[in-house]
C-alpha cells in the first residue's frame, strides 16, 4: 500500500448516539486517523464534537435530505481534501459508501408489508422523492466515482435497479472492533446481574432503531409463539414501545424496552441468542457486533448479514420476517443451552474474519485510487 498520507473528507449528515453508521464511521476514522492520514467530517451541527477527534469538523447548516446535499455542492471548492467520501446520499462525491442500502430496494420490500393506503401516502411523500432523486444522481448518473457497498445483496440492488456498472462497485465488509466484545464470563455474570435477569432465563436480544425496518413486530410474534416462561425478549433501541406490547402473555414483562443504549457491549454479554428479522437490512452492523459476542444470530436473507453466516451453524436465516413460525423454529432451536455452549467458538471463530482494521485496509486502498492526483 502506499505510504502517501491523504487528507480525507466524510460525509455524514445526521448524528444518533446509537447509529450504526456513526458508530463505524468513527471506527473507520479512528483506524485511518492512526495510519497518520488526515480525517475531516462534514455534519450537521447534530453531530457533537467531542464525538469527533480524528480531524476537524466542517458543519452544513441544512438538515433537509436535499438541502444538505445542495450546500454541500456549494462547498466543495473551499473542502480542501484529496478524496471526499459520503455515507449519505449526496449529488456526487469520489466515494459513496452505500452503508444504508438502496432506498429504492427498502420501498419495493416494504410494500409487501403494507395497506394500500399506506403505499399510496408513502410514494407522495417528498422526502422519500428527494432520497431517490440523490440516489440516481449517485447510481445512475455517474455522480459517485467509486460505490463501496457492504454485500452482494446491495451491489446487485444498485446494478439492477439503477443500471450502474457492476466493475465500479466495490464490496467491502463491515468490521467492529474485535476486542471490544470478546466473551467473558465474569462480564457476562454481571451484566445480567444488573439487569436482574435470573440465571435460568433465557434472553432474546432485538438491538437497532426503526423497528418497522427491522422486523421487531415479527420478533414479537415469535417470541409470543414460544410460550416458554424462561424466556425473556430485551429491545435496545429508539422507538415507540407502546405500538409494540405484546398481545397476550403470562409473565409480568415478557418484553423489556431498555430505550436507546449507547454501549451495547454489556447487552450482548447478557443475552443468550440474537434477533433481526429484517425486512430490509444492507448489512447490520448490530448483528456482526452480537456474532463477535459469541451469539448465534437469527435473521432474514434480506439482510445483507446473511451472507456470512450458514444457516444452523452461526445462527438461523428465516427467507422472509414475516414468516413467523420460522423464526419461532429457531429461537426454539438456540433455546438449548448445550447447543449454545458447543457453537460459541465456532460463532466467535467466524467473527474474528471481519475485524475493523481489515475493513480499514480495504477502504483505505479504495480511497487511494479514488484519491486526486
Amino acid at each position: 500500500m502506499s505510504n502517501r498520507k491523504l487528507k480525507i473528507a466524510f460525509v455524514r449528515r445526521g448524528y444518533s448516539p446509537s447509529g450504526g453508521a456513526e458508530s463505524y464511521l468513527k471506527r473507520l476514522a479512528q483506524g485511518i486517523a492512526d495510519l497518520g492520514h488526515e480525517a475531516q467530517l462534514i455534519a450537521t451541527d447534530d453531530w457533537p464534537t467531542d464525538e469527533w477527534s480524528y480531524g476537524s469538523v466542517t458543519r452544513v447548516k441544512s438538515g433537509s435530505v436535499i438541502g444538505f446535499a445542495d450546500e454541500l455542492e456549494k462547498m466543495r471548492p473551499q473542502i480542501g481534501c484529496d478524496v471526499l467520501m459520503s455515507l449519505e446520499r449526496v449529488w456526487r462525491c469520489d466515494i459513496y459508501r452505500a452503508g444504508d442500502g438502496v432506498h429504492q430496494a427498502w420501498l419495493n420490500r416494504r410494500r409487501k408489508f403494507e395497506m394500500p393506503l399506506q403505499r399510496f401516502i408513502r410514494g407522495i411523500n417528498r422526502k422519500h422523492q428527494d432520497i431517490l432523486k440523490l440516489e440516481e444522481s449517485l447510481f445512475a448518473k455517474g455522480g459517485a466515482g467509486r460505490v463501496i457497498a457492504n454485500s452482494e445483496m446491495v451491489k446487485k440492488e444498485i446494478v439492477d435497479l439503477y443500471r450502474c456498472p457492476a466493475d465500479k462497485i466495490d464490496i467491502v465488509r463491515n468490521g467492529v472492533p474485535l476486542e471490544k466484545f470478546r466473551f467473558d464470563p465474569a462480564f457476562q455474570e454481571k451484566a445480567r446481574a444488573d439487569l436482574k435477569l435470573k440465571p435460568d432465563e433465557i434472553v432474546l436480544l432485538f438491538a437497532g432503531s426503526g423497528w418497522e425496518r427491522k422486523g421487531l413486530r415479527f420478533a414479537i410474534e415469535a417470541f409470543e409463539l414460544c410460550r416458554d416462561r424462561k424466556l425473556r425478549l430485551v429491545v435496545a433501541g429508539r422507538g415507540d414501545a407502546r405500538g409494540y406490547k405484546p398481545k397476550r402473555f403470562f409473565t409480568e414483562e415478557p418484553v423489556r424496552f431498555l430505550g436507546e443504549v449507547t454501549d451495547l457491549r454489556p447487552v450482548y454479554a447478557a443475552a443468550d441468542i440474537f434477533i433481526l428479522p429484517s425486512i430490509y437490512d444492507p448489512a447490520s452492523n448490530a448483528c456482526l457486533e452480537a456474532l463477535a459476542s459469541g451469539l448465534p444470530v437469527i435473521t432474514t436473507r434480506d439482510n445483507g448479514f446473511s451472507e456470512i453466516i450458514e444457516n444452523g451453524v452461526y445462527g438461523s436465516i428465516v427467507d422472509l420476517a414475516n414468516n413467523v413460525s420460522a423464526l419461532r423454529d429457531a429461537i426454539q432451536f438456540w433455546s438449548d443451552e448445550s447447543r449454545r455452549k458447543s457453537a460459541r467458538s465456532t460463532i466467535i471463530a467466524r467473527a474474528s474474519q471481519f475485524d475493523i482494521s481489515k475493513n480499514v485496509e480495504e477502504t483505505l486502498a479504495i480511497l487511494l485510487q479514488g484519491a486526486k492526483r
